[in-house]
């Protein structure tokens, strides 16, 4: 245990990248349960504690990161409270712009220097799920304010979940197509065509700098 630990503290990335990929596995459990909402914001808080970790290694600037973390708490801890669809939806919205940032951040990271260390390769697999957390909530806030934007083969008029959402992200940013769910909206398909092109590339410039830079190490 105490090997494990050192681990995730040497290695910030590896901890962000363990933290998101075990979302990927609870999520689906939680949307069902009574309390899965409230369950799910504190998760989405650990992750946000995990990312800013993150940030602060990153050159770019951190006080927008912690702008933005400051007010997803407030607004999780508001809706908690007394929810809304405007809450809602500016949550979904500042959720998406903090991923973002982490993402760019975490890709400033990996750039800043000529050598590839074990934390950077851990980093590669982290900013590719912040970048799928991101457009998720992109398509959140593009279905709040466009409903109907996405279909799917069953219950094609209803809302498509959180876990349908980033089912699709996650489908897009890695090339493999768009599974049985369709952007119908013209801002949808515009923020599919977007979530295509930063996932080509991604793996053109930075995946493959970082295995050019691992080979010649």
């Amino acid at each position: 245990m105490n090997s494990q630990q050192s681990i995730l503290l040497r290695y910030p990335s590896a901890s962000l990248l363990l933290i998101q990929l075990l979302g990927i596995l609870l999520y689906p459990f939680l949307e069902d349960l009574s309390r899965g909402r409230a369950v799910m914001g504190a998760f989405g808080i650990v992750v946000l504690v995990a990312a800013l970790r993150m940030v602060r290694r990153s050159p770019l600037i951190q006080w927008i990161a912690l702008t933005l973390a400051a007010c997803i708490l407030a607004l999780t801890i508001i809706g908690e409270v007394r929810s809304s669809p405007a809450l809602q939806l500016s949550l979904a919205a500042l959720q998406a712009a903090f991923y973002f940032y982490a993402a760019a951040s975490l890709i400033a990271y990996m750039m800043e220097d000529q050598r590839a260390t074990t934390d950077e390769l851990f980093a590669v697999g982290a900013t590719f799920t912040l970048l799928a957390w991101a457009f998720a909530y992109s398509f959140v806030v593009c279905q709040m304010l466009l409903p109907g934007s996405f279909a799917a083969a069953i219950e094609a008029e209803a809302p498509r979940s959180w876990v349908e959402l980033l089912f699709l992200s996650f489908s897009i940013l890695s090339g493999v197509g768009i599974g049985d769910i369709l952007p119908l909206s013209p801002m949808a398909r515009a923020l599919v065509m977007l979530e295509q092109f930063a996932g080509v590339m991604y793996i053109a410039l930075v995946v493959s700098r970082l295995i050019g830079l691992t080979i010649r190490r």
